[in-house]
């Protein structure tokens, strides 16, 4: 930005700058006034104030304009990655005169777009502008921004007055989440499930051993399951509850956003992790999400929330969970640390894995969907 730019943004932001017509009227005015003093015509003085005069209204006007104006912006909702965000500005006047000719623009941050601007014909007393732009998204991300600008030359567009208010602002985009019909890695851990589930009910049917305690009967409980002498004593049926065995009904997608990544398969794992926490719900699987900067997260909002705002390369504040994991990586060394009974998702070239579980490698330069549901290497003694 060149010296007289600089000045130029300088003046206009604390108090007016010329305009081109505010420039050329400035010399022809300054011409007339020079013109008086060398032949002492009456009739030029009379031209150079009347052009002085215009000139010292013309810069007063528009910064009484914008004063006595308020703006308030509203919430912008979440959206996907793809999709616009709606964002809506009032604009209120709180004087007794209307506000005319105004320009307004809103300084988004550049990774999401360039700064969007309408104008503004007039704003009556004592009321209120609806401002309502779309701004498309391309990337998943947390976007905040601060300040809206106002801007006018009124009312003879020879001066330009630009004043700034600090609105906060947050834009929420969430990663694409892709429609799986199947996901091998997920279907093996339900499968899995199902044989605990039945395990279970074994241990449910039976009438002896792993009690946990005794309950006052209620209508419906099996009658195997009433300890006699228990009811004996408290003269009314006491029921036996027996131990669940509830370990490994639960699954946690681990995002290792800790570690260094290439920025389009780390992309990627986000958009698999969302993917996989949303296609699990749909298997009736009790899932969790886990970055290094969130640790355990659970609902929609609040996995769609953070891998919004995740990262590589973060600062890992939580241990990673000891529950069935899926582990998403671009570092092999790291599927060392992980249990054999866990599972993997792996960017990166597939001849540098050699581990005792189940997961599958990713080639970034592949279609992501099929990858995940017709996995190419899948298997345990990978």
């Amino acid at each position: 930005m060149t010296l007289n730019k600089q000045m130029a943004d300088w003046l206009e932001s604390r108090w007016v700058t010329p305009a081109y017509s505010g420039w050329v009227l400035i010399g022809v005015t300054s011409c007339f006034f020079g013109a008086a003093v060398n032949t002492m015509a009456g009739w030029l003085y009379v031209l150079s104030g009347l052009g002085f005069a215009l000139l010292g209204i013309a810069a007063v006007v528009p910064v009484r304009s914008l004063r006595g104006i308020q703006i308030r912006r509203a919430t912008i909702q979440p959206v996907s990655a793809g999709e616009a965000l709606t964002v809506e500005i009032e604009i209120a006047n709180h004087t007794t005169r209307p506000k005319n000719l105004l320009q307004i623009q809103d300084l988004l941050p550049f990774v999401l777009g360039q700064p969007v601007q309408a104008p503004i014909e007039i704003i009556p007393p004592q009321s209120s502008y609806q401002w309502v732009y779309h701004q498309p998204t391309q990337q998943r991300g947390v976007y905040r921004w601060h300040n809206v600008q106002l801007r006018t030359a009124a009312p003879v567009g020879l001066f330009w007055c630009r004043r700034q208010q600090e609105t906060p602002a947050t834009a929420i985009v969430y990663p694409t989440v892709l429609p799986l019909t199947t996901c091998p890695i997920i279907d093996s851990i339900g499968q899995e499930n199902h044989a605990k589930s039945n395990n279970q009910q074994r241990v449910e049917l039976a009438t002896e051993g792993l009690t946990r305690s005794l309950r006052p009967y209620r209508q419906g409980d099996p009658l195997r399951l009433i300890h006699w002498r228990s009811s004996a004593r408290y003269g009314e049926f006491r029921v036996r509850e027996l131990e669940l065995m509830t370990e490994g009904r639960e699954l946690v997608i681990c995002l290792d956003s800790a570690a260094t990544w290439e920025e389009n398969s780390f992309e990627q794992a986000v958009i698999t992790a969302a993917s996989l926490y949303f296609y699990a719900q749909k298997q009736q699987l009790s899932v969790q999400l886990w970055t290094a900067a969130t640790g355990l997260v659970q609902g929609n909002r609040a996995v769609l929330h953070a891998l919004a705002a995740t990262h590589f390369n973060e600062v890992q504040v939580a241990n990673v969970p000891q529950s069935c994991l899926v582990w998403l990586s671009q570092n092999p060394s790291i599927l060392k640390t992980i249990s054999p009974d866990s599972y993997w998702i792996l960017w990166g070239d597939d001849s540098t894995v050699n581990h005792n579980s189940f997961g599958i490698v990713i080639d970034k330069d592949q279609p992501l969907p099929s990858q995940l549901q017709q996995v190419v290497r899948v298997g345990r003694g990978v």
